[in-house]
């Protein structure tokens, strides 16, 4: 059966660049850099785990418009290394600006994502829709191969609006001329990407690798990205 979409928008963090994985290999690089393991009260696994439960609750935040870009790139790694006892004078005053330029300098992806962005290439017009920093976005897809996949790198810096705004999305048909109708949206975040895409009349693809629980009506559901071949 000919699918009724021409225009495919993909979320990029936690949909195809592996953040978690990419994630934990900077942190790791940046406890042996400053020699964290000088302080007996923490190893690199609770100086990971802090860190992203933290980086988790300032997205939401960001996401919510409570905080700035520039806030949350300067309080997470203070609110994480005070909350495992370092002092705050004691912390190293570049080390969000490392983390910025290391992270996406990493490659890991998730599972079939080349293969599958090979075979939805040639049938659709492909895109990227994210809530990330375009320095940040534009670097990720370099270092793990996906520029070349994409039409438009649509962030939330270019529209001025976060999703799940539905000007977001507005902005995102806009640039692209594609409409609600011959759109769908891929993502990780139920929030963000599915319901955000909803709200804005756009079909969506939940992607649910740990399979969590929920009660959304939504277009579609995968748990990994190779099942989007089977009805694209």
């Amino acid at each position: 059966m000919k699918s009724k979409y021409r225009h495919l928008f993909f979320d990029l963090d936690h949909t195809l660049w592996d953040f978690e994985k990419n994630a934990n290999e900077t942190l790791h690089t940046l406890y042996e850099r400053h020699d964290f393991a000088r302080y007996s009260t923490f190893a690199v696994e609770q100086f990971i785990s802090v860190y992203s439960d933290i980086n988790h609750a300032l997205w939401r935040m960001y996401q919510n418009n409570k905080i700035t870009q520039k806030q949350l790139r300067e309080t997470r790694f203070v609110r994480t290394l005070t909350k495992l006892g370092v002092a705050e004078a004691d912390i190293p005053t570049n080390i969000s600006d490392e983390f910025t330029d290391l992270l996406p300098l990493k490659s890991a992806v998730f599972p079939y994502t080349h293969e599958v962005l090979d075979y939805l290439k040639p049938k659709y017009h492909l895109h990227l829709v994210t809530n990330g920093f375009n320095d940040v976005q534009a670097l990720k897809l370099d270092s793990s191969n996906l520029t070349h996949y994409f039409q438009e790198l649509i962030t939330s810096e270019h529209s001025g609006h976060l999703k799940p705004d539905p000007r977001m999305f507005a902005h995102a048909l806009e640039r692209t001329g594609a409409t609600a109708a011959e759109s769908l949206m891929i993502g990780d975040n139920l929030e963000c990407d599915v319901l955000g895409a909803h709200n804005a009349g756009i079909d969506q693809v939940y992607f649910n690798p740990d399979k969590r629980r929920h009660f959304n009506t939504i277009t579609h559901e995968i748990s990994c990205l190779s099942e989007l071949k089977t009805f694209l």
